[in-house]
Parts: C-alpha cells; sequence; structure tokens
C-alpha cells in the first residue's frame, strides 16, 4: 500500500507542475480571421475565409515548448463573398460539407524558431483525410486588457497546402494550358484569444 501511494504521489508531483504553469486561452471569432488563398485560372489569387470556428489553446508559461492548440472549422461557413463559386465549394465537388461539416486542426510538436516565432506541428483532418502541417507563428504576443477587462493575446500563423493530399482533386483543364484552380493553399491565421 506504502508502495501505490509513492507511486501515485510521485505522478502528481511530476503532473501538477505542467498545469501549474499552464493558462488556457478561448478563440475570439470577434477579432480573429481563418483565411486562404488560391490561385485562379493560373493568373490571380482568390480569397477567401471560414466565418465560423472554435479554438482553445494552453499556453504553457513555463515552457511555451508544451502548450497546446486545438481548433475546429465550420466548412459551411466557407465565404469567398461570390455566392455560385461558394455553393460549389461546399459541393461534392470540393468540401463536401454534408459529408465532412468540420475540419480540425490539433497539435502536437511546438518548438522555438526564433525570437517570438515558433512552428507548430499538428494534424490537419479535412475531407475526412488527416494529414501533417507546420504551422509558422508569430507570436503570442504579451498580455494586453482590453476596456471591459478582459485579458487577450494575439498570434498570427500561415502554412501551405496540397489541397490533392485532402483529396479535393476537381479540376478543368484551360484551352491555353493549365487549369481553374490551383493546388497550393496559403492558409493564413490572424488570432485573438481571450485567458479563460
Amino acid at each position: 500500500m506504502r508502495n501505490i501511494f509513492v507511486s501515485l504521489s510521485t505522478i502528481i508531483a511530476l503532473v501538477l507542475p505542467t498545469f501549474a504553469f499552464a493558462t488556457t486561452w478561448t478563440i475570439d471569432p470577434d477579432h480573429s480571421n481563418v483565411g486562404f488563398k488560391v490561385k485562379h485560372l493560373m493568373i490571380s489569387n482568390v480569397n477567401g475565409e471560414f466565418k465560423k470556428y472554435t479554438g482553445v489553446v494552453d499556453i504553457n508559461d513555463k515552457d511555451i515548448t508544451k502548450s497546446k492548440v486545438q481548433v475546429s472549422i465550420d466548412t459551411n461557413s466557407i465565404n469567398t463573398n461570390v455566392q455560385k463559386r461558394d455553393e460549389h465549394l461546399r459541393s461534392a465537388d470540393f468540401f463536401n460539407v454534408a459529408k465532412y461539416p468540420t475540419m480540425t486542426f490539433v497539435s502536437k510538436k511546438v518548438a522555438k524558431a526564433g525570437k517570438d516565432k515558433l512552428k507548430v506541428t499538428g494534424d490537419l483532418t479535412l475531407h475526412g483525410i488527416t494529414r501533417q502541417v507546420v504551422l509558422d507563428v508569430e507570436g503570442p504576443t504579451k498580455e494586453s486588457r482590453d476596456p471591459w477587462g478582459n485579458i487577450r493575446k494575439g498570434a498570427t500563423a500561415t502554412t501551405k497546402i496540397n489541397r490533392k493530399d485532402f483529396g479535393l482533386v476537381w479540376n478543368a483543364a484551360l484551352e491555353t494550358g493549365g487549369v481553374v484552380v490551383g493546388d497550393e493553399i496559403t492558409i493564413t491565421l490572424e488570432i485573438e484569444m481571450i485567458k479563460k
């Protein structure tokens, strides 16, 4: 019995410091943006965003590399400011939102990448397929108190993915060569968080 007690005490002693230095933050969708851009007709970029999402960031104030991120995005909330295009993107040709209503990102590793910069590696699940991606992060910023007493932080994250890696393969050929939709997607996250 004494050995069991000692073992439990050891486990608690090891785990408690991790929780003691972790602070939970929730993403504020009113002051954040989940955006993307993709090449159109091989000549210009189309920009879009997702309007609905939730996320939690556990920041370890003692060791930032022990922090964690979890985000869920409503694929039906895609918006490129063209209704017909958005409807096509929601269809089975692209996101198939009826079958895959959400995409998620769950971090697996956080590494320092210079002053106020991080590389966050995690699993992105999109269109029923999970692939590992790396986010280049600037921040998080220092804490700031808003006029209503909330404590906030901010961060910017970017990454690039190939849509075909996630089964998004629809396209159409152009008479002049090339295709309608590019394969590479640039994702940019402008995030503002509120301390819980």
